[in-house]
């Protein structure tokens, strides 16, 4: 039996078909920083002369870099690991922890380094990470990480520069 739409059917599923890609966020930035003014603030233009095309996708539009693809989530030496946008301390690599995900992830990041906003993407609610100098995005947080904090700070590797401890 064929079922014709009624009207109100037809102006529903149109109306979702409009609404879904702003409930999964495809044509923009993830998370609107809330008239947040941040210390260092470029164009566009400058960022985009600044950062690799990776980079600015991920800290200037909130993209996610592939799982695997960062170097940063595999190394091991000491040292400190910077925001790629303005070189702001992030996180020591005493806090930075295997958690089998594909990304670089931290327990814990340094004091007054990263800010937080939620993010309701892709239908559900996360807290997403920025560079609470230039208000890069970094990734997000997660309440299954180790002691002492329970937390995994789950960074883009391409978010980030890595500077190895002078011996």
């Amino acid at each position: 039996m064929i079922h014709a739409l009624s009207r109100r059917d037809a102006l529903t599923f149109g109306g979702l078909a409009l609404a879904l890609p702003l409930a999964l966020k495809l044509d923009g930035p993830a998370v609107a920083k809330i008239a947040t003014k941040f210390e260092v603030t470029l164009t566009p233009a400058q960022w985009k002369a600044r950062l690799s095309d990776d980079a600015y996708a991920v800290l200037r539009e909130e993209g996610t870099e592939r799982p695997g693809s960062s170097p940063l989530d595999r190394e091991k030496r000491r040292g400190i690991f910077s925001c790629a946008g303005c070189k702001l301390p992030l996180f020591s690599s005493t806090t930075k922890f295997d958690s089998g995900t594909g990304w670089p992830s931290f327990y814990a990041p340094l004091t007054n380094a990263v800010g937080t906003t939620t993010d309701r993407t892709l239908m559900m609610t996360r807290i997403e990470v920025h560079c609470r100098r230039c208000g890069g995005h970094l990734g997000h947080v997660f309440d299954d990480g180790p002691p002492p904090t329970g937390k995994r700070y789950c960074m883009n590797g391409v978010a980030m520069t890595f500077a190895p401890a002078k011996a």
